[in-house]
């Protein structure tokens, strides 16, 4: 597939527009349309969906949604030099493309979903993790996005999809396994990008999971920091950290205290959570 519309090749739009990748705003261009076709694939048809996407550049990914029929795609671009070459593909498909210059970390994404609305993008790869653990931790649960379908780093890829006894297993692996159903599509070799990254990178898509209600994020999140901040030592040490009785929120999760967090179910964190606040009150 090397024409997917009428649009210049994209080399010759980062060449147009002057768009060298800024190493400080974590670019990576992609180039092969092939490639991008199949990262807007990954979840499915998407015909009449909302796409948001974050970080577009010179709109490789930007067009492959747009000629994969969805119905919109919002996409959220900090680098002002990319704005023009954007406009090129929103009059090349008018009425489909909406264009945000801002910053992506500052977004209130929730205002940008009308219908159906899934999330796709290149993450720029300094602050992918942020924004992915922004998604994850929305309230209420499950959130307005039906899928996310994004572009990590190879090791952050593997640390959300990880699961108890796994190398890769922490606090990433226990919010995405909690929240949602997280695989690893496929992997994206170094020489994808415009400027070549020094790693591997990997699509992973994600669909949320109805969870339980009454059980606030912010108490997963202390557990998980407080059991995962010293890996190495046993959860009776590492949770001594949460300025409650040990012993009693090991009994909750049903846990001896010699395991190490990167050995601890999904299920053995979210009883501590629920167990913490009337420990706090007892003390």
């Amino acid at each position: 597939m090397s024409q997917i519309d009428n649009l210049p090749p994209l080399r010759e739009v980062i060449n147009a527009h002057g768009l060298r990748a800024k190493k400080e705003l974590g670019q990576n261009f992609l180039l092969d349309l092939n490639l991008t076709a199949r990262i807007a694939r990954v979840g499915g048809s998407l015909e009449g969906v909302r796409v948001i996407e974050v970080g577009p550049g010179p709109g490789g990914l930007t067009r492959a949604l747009l000629a994969e029929g969805t119905r919109e795609v919002i996409a959220i671009e900090r680098d002002a030099r990319a704005l023009p070459a954007l406009a090129e593909v929103s009059d090349a498909y008018p009425g489909r493309l909406t264009v945000i210059g801002g910053d992506a970390m500052e977004m209130d994404y929730r205002l940008l979903a009308d219908g159906p609305t899934r999330i796709v993008a290149n993450l720029p790869y300094n602050i992918g993790t942020q924004l992915l653990t922004g998604w994850l931790t929305m309230e209420p649960w499950p959130p307005f996005f039906e899928s996310l379908t994004l572009m990590f780093q190879r090791e952050v890829a593997e640390r959300i999809v990880a699961r108890p006894g796994d190398n890769h297993y922490g606090r990433l692996g226990v919010l995405a396994g909690w929240r949602a159903d997280a695989r690893i599509a496929f992997n994206v070799g170094k020489q994808a990008f415009v400027p070549p990254p020094s790693v591997t990178s990997a699509v992973v898509h994600i669909v949320p999971k109805p969870v339980e209600e009454g059980l606030p994020v912010r108490l997963v999140e202390q557990v998980t920091k407080a059991a995962f901040g010293q890996r190495r030592k046993m959860v009776r040490q590492s949770l001594k950290s949460l300025g409650v009785p040990v012993e009693a929120l090991l009994a909750a999760a049903d846990l001896k205290g010699d395991e190490r967090a990167e050995t601890l179910p999904i299920e053995a964190f979210l009883a501590m959570a629920r167990a913490l606040p009337g420990l706090r009150a007892e003390g």
